[in-house]
């Protein structure tokens, strides 16, 4: 069993989803986790959150149902610049950022732009997780990502809704099998993501612990069980 989620988004994130952050909590407390953390998408995601919404989460309480909160940002990047869809200011006041790729955000380009951008991304200090960039419609040379993000204190996830049969970037185990060799040989952690919209599935990483698993990944390098590692991780700029 793993202890903490972070990649998952409430009513704030829009996509059909009624839960509210007191509801996430109150699943993850049910589901076993200790820390969870809540990482809305960005403004330019369609019905998503705003800014003055994300502001207003240095507020919110870090304690709900027995189960640690951190309050972070799904962000957009934008182009390959690694131009991200949240200003400076709102950003110093959230635990973390992850950063990732959506369609209606950036549209697919080669692999050496692909790359480009989400290596650009990384060096903002906020940055501390890669988003699901196994999918196989945005071609990125893992190689050069890894290393990246190892310069950079910048962690990769494996995304239990992009493994499942409920997903929909299609099949992603080649590249999350390469995201595992790179992380392995580079002494990279991972991260194992629900991507949870709404409370369904919090906590569960049902396909990406069995994925992780039959790889023969070091548990040494999976942080969601290493929590006070893992905050200072993602909180350190």
């Amino acid at each position: 069993m793993y202890l903490s989620d972070m990649h998952t988004h409430s009513i704030a994130s829009g996509h059909g989803t009624s839960c509210t952050i007191s509801d996430m909590a109150k699943k993850a407390s049910a589901m076993g986790l200790k820390l969870l953390g809540i990482t809305d998408h960005g403004p330019a995601t369609l019905a998503a959150g705003t800014p003055s919404y994300f502001r207003s989460l240095a507020f919110s309480p870090k304690h709900r149902f027995q189960v640690d909160l951190l309050y972070g940002i799904e962000l957009n990047i934008l182009d390959t610049e690694g131009t991200i869809d949240l200003e400076e200011e709102i950003l110093q006041h959230l635990d973390y950022a992850i950063v990732s790729m959506h369609w209606q955000n950036f549209r697919p380009r080669t692999k050496s732009e692909n790359t480009k951008a989400f290596l650009n991304a990384t060096k903002h200090p906020a940055v501390k997780i890669i988003g699901h960039c196994d999918n196989p419609e945005y071609p990125v040379d893992y190689e050069q990502l890894v290393l990246g993000a190892r310069e950079n204190d910048v962690i990769l996830e494996i995304n239990e809704a992009s493994l499942a049969p409920y997903g929909y970037r299609g099949d992603t185990r080649a590249n999350s099998a390469q995201i595992l060799r790179y992380c392995q040989k580079y002494n990279v952690p991972i991260l194992l993501s629900s991507d949870s919209h709404g409370t369904t599935h919090i906590g569960d990483f049902t396909y990406a612990a069995e994925f992780v698993h039959n790889a023969a990944f070091p548990e040494s390098l999976i942080l969601n069980n290493q929590l006070p590692r893992l905050k200072v991780f993602l909180m350190n700029r």
